[in-house]
Protein backbone atom coordinates (compact mmCIF):
# COMPACT_ATOMS: atom_id res chain seq x y z
CA UNK A 1 0.00 0.00 0.00
CA UNK A 2 1.63 3.71 -0.94
CA UNK A 3 2.01 5.98 1.73
CA UNK A 4 1.26 9.03 0.54
CA UNK A 5 1.48 11.31 3.25
CA UNK A 6 5.46 9.72 3.73
CA UNK A 7 5.47 10.66 -0.41
CA UNK A 8 4.48 13.86 -0.02
CA UNK A 9 6.76 14.52 3.01
CA UNK A 10 9.52 13.23 0.57
CA UNK A 11 8.39 15.97 -2.57
CA UNK A 12 8.84 18.88 0.10
CA UNK A 13 12.45 17.42 1.17
CA UNK A 14 14.14 16.36 -1.21
CA UNK A 15 11.95 16.70 -4.95
CA UNK A 16 14.84 14.68 -6.43
CA UNK A 17 13.42 11.42 -4.75
CA UNK A 18 10.24 12.81 -4.69
CA UNK A 19 9.57 9.50 -7.00
CA UNK A 20 11.48 6.90 -4.42
CA UNK A 21 8.10 5.72 -2.87
CA UNK A 22 5.94 4.62 -4.97
CA UNK A 23 5.83 0.83 -6.54
CA UNK A 24 7.30 -0.02 -9.80
CA UNK A 25 4.50 0.35 -12.64
CA UNK A 26 1.97 -1.90 -13.99
CA UNK A 27 3.55 -1.72 -17.54
CA UNK A 28 1.40 0.87 -20.05
CA UNK A 29 -0.64 3.16 -18.48
CA UNK A 30 -3.55 5.56 -19.99
CA UNK A 31 -4.41 8.68 -19.03
CA UNK A 32 -7.24 10.43 -20.01
CA UNK A 33 -6.95 14.06 -20.20
CA UNK A 34 -9.06 17.48 -20.97
CA UNK A 35 -8.51 20.66 -21.16
CA UNK A 36 -11.24 23.82 -21.12
CA UNK A 37 -11.26 27.90 -21.23
CA UNK A 38 -15.06 28.10 -18.97
CA UNK A 39 -15.25 32.01 -20.62
CA UNK A 40 -15.26 32.59 -16.74
CA UNK A 41 -19.75 34.19 -16.22
CA UNK A 42 -19.89 35.64 -18.76
CA UNK A 43 -22.73 35.45 -20.91
CA UNK A 44 -25.34 32.90 -19.84
CA UNK A 45 -23.33 31.35 -16.78
CA UNK A 46 -26.65 29.45 -15.48
CA UNK A 47 -27.25 27.80 -18.71
CA UNK A 48 -23.63 27.00 -19.76
CA UNK A 49 -22.98 25.24 -16.46
CA UNK A 50 -24.74 22.10 -16.95
CA UNK A 51 -23.11 22.30 -20.76
CA UNK A 52 -19.89 22.21 -19.29
CA UNK A 53 -20.85 19.55 -16.71
CA UNK A 54 -21.85 17.30 -19.51
CA UNK A 55 -18.75 18.34 -21.56
CA UNK A 56 -16.67 17.38 -19.25
CA UNK A 57 -18.17 14.27 -18.12
CA UNK A 58 -18.50 12.75 -21.76
CA UNK A 59 -14.74 13.36 -21.83
CA UNK A 60 -14.58 10.74 -18.49
CA UNK A 61 -10.75 12.38 -18.08
CA UNK A 62 -8.57 11.71 -14.91
CA UNK A 63 -6.86 15.20 -14.88
CA UNK A 64 -9.00 18.58 -16.41
CA UNK A 65 -7.16 21.49 -16.64
CA UNK A 66 -9.70 24.54 -16.56
CA UNK A 67 -8.76 28.48 -17.47
CA UNK A 68 -10.76 31.56 -16.83
CA UNK A 69 -12.11 30.32 -13.54
CA UNK A 70 -14.11 33.31 -11.21
CA UNK A 71 -15.14 33.16 -7.66
CA UNK A 72 -16.62 36.31 -6.93
CA UNK A 73 -18.64 36.99 -3.69
CA UNK A 74 -19.85 40.59 -4.94
CA UNK A 75 -22.50 38.44 -7.16
CA UNK A 76 -22.84 35.40 -4.88
CA UNK A 77 -21.05 33.79 -7.66
CA UNK A 78 -18.66 30.50 -5.39
CA UNK A 79 -15.63 29.01 -7.47
CA UNK A 80 -16.60 27.73 -11.15
CA UNK A 81 -13.98 24.99 -10.63
CA UNK A 82 -15.46 23.53 -7.49
CA UNK A 83 -18.96 24.01 -8.55
CA UNK A 84 -18.11 21.61 -11.95
CA UNK A 85 -16.07 19.11 -9.59
CA UNK A 86 -19.35 18.67 -7.52
CA UNK A 87 -20.96 18.26 -10.16
CA UNK A 88 -19.04 15.93 -11.31
CA UNK A 89 -18.35 13.51 -8.40
CA UNK A 90 -14.59 12.09 -7.65
CA UNK A 91 -12.72 15.37 -8.35
CA UNK A 92 -10.48 16.74 -6.21
CA UNK A 93 -9.89 20.82 -7.03
CA UNK A 94 -7.02 22.71 -7.12
CA UNK A 95 -6.97 26.75 -7.70
CA UNK A 96 -4.65 29.32 -8.15
CA UNK A 97 -5.29 33.42 -8.50
CA UNK A 98 -3.10 36.40 -8.62
CA UNK A 99 -5.75 37.62 -6.80
CA UNK A 100 -4.46 37.27 -2.53
CA UNK A 101 -6.29 34.74 -0.98
CA UNK A 102 -9.35 35.20 1.08
CA UNK A 103 -9.98 38.52 -1.78
CA UNK A 104 -13.65 38.89 -2.40
CA UNK A 105 -12.60 38.31 -5.93
CA UNK A 106 -10.70 35.81 -7.49
CA UNK A 107 -10.18 34.83 -11.25
CA UNK A 108 -7.57 32.52 -12.59
CA UNK A 109 -7.16 28.46 -13.28
CA UNK A 110 -7.55 25.07 -11.69
CA UNK A 111 -6.88 21.61 -12.11
CA UNK A 112 -9.95 18.85 -11.04
CA UNK A 113 -7.69 15.51 -10.70
CA UNK A 114 -9.38 11.93 -9.86
CA UNK A 115 -6.21 10.56 -9.29
CA UNK A 116 -4.35 10.46 -6.31
CA UNK A 117 -2.76 14.26 -5.86
CA UNK A 118 0.61 13.46 -4.53
CA UNK A 119 1.63 17.10 -4.30
CA UNK A 120 0.73 20.76 -5.57
CA UNK A 121 1.78 24.08 -6.35
CA UNK A 122 1.54 27.39 -8.16
CA UNK A 123 3.77 30.19 -9.66
CA UNK A 124 2.95 33.80 -10.60
CA UNK A 125 4.46 33.72 -14.19
CA UNK A 126 7.23 36.58 -15.24
CA UNK A 127 6.60 39.03 -16.41
CA UNK A 128 4.10 39.86 -13.59
CA UNK A 129 2.55 42.79 -15.06
CA UNK A 130 1.00 40.38 -17.42
CA UNK A 131 -0.78 38.49 -14.14
CA UNK A 132 -0.56 34.70 -15.64
CA UNK A 133 -0.09 31.88 -13.13
CA UNK A 134 1.06 27.97 -14.00
CA UNK A 135 -1.07 25.50 -11.31
CA UNK A 136 1.13 21.82 -11.26
CA UNK A 137 -0.53 18.69 -9.62
CA UNK A 138 1.77 15.78 -9.40
CA UNK A 139 -0.52 12.67 -9.54
CA UNK A 140 0.14 8.83 -9.24
CA UNK A 141 -0.78 7.56 -12.32
CA UNK A 142 -0.41 3.31 -12.02
CA UNK A 143 2.46 3.46 -9.62
CA UNK A 144 4.60 6.21 -11.19
CA UNK A 145 3.99 10.04 -10.42
CA UNK A 146 3.36 12.54 -13.23
CA UNK A 147 3.38 16.10 -13.72
CA UNK A 148 0.52 17.95 -14.89
CA UNK A 149 0.24 21.56 -15.59
CA UNK A 150 -2.47 24.38 -16.47
CA UNK A 151 -1.70 28.07 -17.82
CA UNK A 152 -2.88 30.71 -19.54
CA UNK A 153 -0.30 32.80 -21.09
CA UNK A 154 -0.42 36.44 -22.91
CA UNK A 155 -3.38 36.77 -25.24
CA UNK A 156 -1.59 39.57 -27.71
CA UNK A 157 -0.82 39.07 -31.02
CA UNK A 158 2.28 40.47 -30.90
CA UNK A 159 3.11 38.48 -27.36
CA UNK A 160 5.85 36.26 -29.01
CA UNK A 161 8.26 36.95 -26.55
CA UNK A 162 6.16 37.56 -23.76
CA UNK A 163 4.27 34.07 -24.09
CA UNK A 164 8.16 32.36 -24.72
CA UNK A 165 9.43 34.34 -21.22
CA UNK A 166 5.98 33.01 -19.67
CA UNK A 167 6.80 29.27 -20.54
CA UNK A 168 10.39 29.30 -19.99
CA UNK A 169 9.95 30.73 -16.83
CA UNK A 170 7.00 28.00 -16.21
CA UNK A 171 9.69 24.84 -17.42
CA UNK A 172 11.84 26.41 -15.11
CA UNK A 173 10.60 26.47 -11.97
CA UNK A 174 9.26 22.76 -12.33
CA UNK A 175 11.31 20.33 -10.38
CA UNK A 176 14.09 19.23 -12.08
CA UNK A 177 13.69 15.18 -11.08
CA UNK A 178 12.67 13.30 -14.40
CA UNK A 179 8.75 13.37 -12.78
CA UNK A 180 7.01 13.03 -16.35
CA UNK A 181 5.10 15.84 -17.60
CA UNK A 182 2.00 17.61 -19.06
CA UNK A 183 1.44 20.90 -20.15
CA UNK A 184 -2.22 22.19 -20.74
CA UNK A 185 -4.05 25.43 -20.95
CA UNK A 186 -4.94 28.42 -22.84
CA UNK A 187 -1.88 29.77 -25.16
CA UNK A 188 -3.65 32.00 -27.05
CA UNK A 189 -1.61 31.55 -29.98
CA UNK A 190 -1.22 28.64 -32.21
CA UNK A 191 1.37 25.78 -32.88
CA UNK A 192 3.17 28.12 -35.59
CA UNK A 193 3.50 31.07 -33.09
CA UNK A 194 7.04 31.41 -32.13
CA UNK A 195 6.73 32.06 -28.76
CA UNK A 196 5.58 28.32 -28.31
CA UNK A 197 8.87 26.83 -29.94
CA UNK A 198 9.95 24.98 -26.85
CA UNK A 199 6.74 23.07 -26.70
CA UNK A 200 6.27 22.50 -30.11
CA UNK A 201 9.99 20.94 -30.71
CA UNK A 202 11.89 17.47 -29.74
CA UNK A 203 10.80 17.05 -26.40
CA UNK A 204 6.74 17.56 -26.61
CA UNK A 205 4.15 16.79 -28.78
CA UNK A 206 0.67 17.88 -29.05
CA UNK A 207 -2.09 15.48 -28.46
CA UNK A 208 -3.76 17.08 -30.73
CA UNK A 209 -2.40 16.67 -34.00
CA UNK A 210 -1.31 20.06 -35.93
CA UNK A 211 -4.46 21.18 -38.02
CA UNK A 212 -6.81 18.60 -37.34
CA UNK A 213 -9.54 21.20 -36.41
CA UNK A 214 -9.92 24.07 -38.15
CA UNK A 215 -10.59 26.17 -34.15
CA UNK A 216 -10.79 25.78 -30.55
CA UNK A 217 -12.43 29.20 -30.57
CA UNK A 218 -15.79 29.47 -30.86
CA UNK A 219 -16.93 31.24 -33.78
CA UNK A 220 -20.28 31.87 -33.00
CA UNK A 221 -19.41 34.09 -30.08
CA UNK A 222 -17.30 36.49 -32.65
CA UNK A 223 -14.24 34.39 -32.65
CA UNK A 224 -11.80 33.55 -36.00
CA UNK A 225 -10.68 30.44 -36.65
CA UNK A 226 -7.83 29.74 -34.44
CA UNK A 227 -6.83 26.54 -32.47
CA UNK A 228 -4.99 28.33 -29.50
CA UNK A 229 -6.11 25.64 -26.42
CA UNK A 230 -3.39 22.35 -26.34
CA UNK A 231 -2.37 19.66 -24.68
CA UNK A 232 1.68 19.05 -24.73
CA UNK A 233 3.20 15.93 -23.75
CA UNK A 234 6.65 14.62 -23.48
CA UNK A 235 7.70 12.37 -25.78
CA UNK A 236 10.42 10.79 -23.88
CA UNK A 237 7.80 9.11 -21.33
CA UNK A 238 4.09 9.48 -23.43
CA UNK A 239 2.47 7.61 -26.47
CA UNK A 240 -0.24 9.48 -28.12
CA UNK A 241 -3.64 7.93 -28.72
CA UNK A 242 -7.07 9.38 -29.05
CA UNK A 243 -8.59 12.99 -28.79
CA UNK A 244 -11.79 14.66 -29.07
CA UNK A 245 -13.27 18.13 -29.36
CA UNK A 246 -15.49 19.32 -26.27
CA UNK A 247 -18.75 21.54 -26.50
CA UNK A 248 -18.44 22.56 -30.50
CA UNK A 249 -21.90 21.67 -30.38
CA UNK A 250 -25.15 23.82 -29.18
CA UNK A 251 -27.65 23.06 -26.94
CA UNK A 252 -30.98 24.88 -27.10
CA UNK A 253 -28.84 27.71 -29.12
CA UNK A 254 -26.73 27.70 -26.51
CA UNK A 255 -22.56 26.35 -26.16
CA UNK A 256 -20.84 25.96 -22.72
CA UNK A 257 -18.46 28.37 -23.45
CA UNK A 258 -16.94 30.62 -26.42
CA UNK A 259 -14.22 28.30 -26.56
CA UNK A 260 -13.85 24.82 -27.24
CA UNK A 261 -12.68 22.04 -24.81
CA UNK A 262 -9.63 19.69 -25.64
CA UNK A 263 -9.81 15.76 -24.41
CA UNK A 264 -6.48 13.33 -25.34
CA UNK A 265 -5.94 10.33 -24.17
CA UNK A 266 -2.15 9.66 -24.09
CA UNK A 267 -0.29 6.37 -22.50
CA UNK A 268 2.82 6.23 -19.95
CA UNK A 269 5.17 3.98 -21.48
Amino acid sequence: MIDRRAILAGLAAAPVAACAGLPAARGPQPLRLACFNIWHNQGDWAARRPLLVEALRSANADVIALQEVLEDAAVGLPNQARTLADALGGYEMHFVSTDPEGAPRRYGNAILSRLPVLAHDSKKLEPLDDYRTALRVRVELGGRAVDIVDTHLAWQADAQAVRARQIGDLLGWLPNDGTPLIVMGDFNAVQEDAGLNVLTGERFFSAMPRNAVPTTLNPAKGHPNRVIDHIFVEQAHFAPGVWSVLGDTPVNGEYPSDHFGVAATVTLR
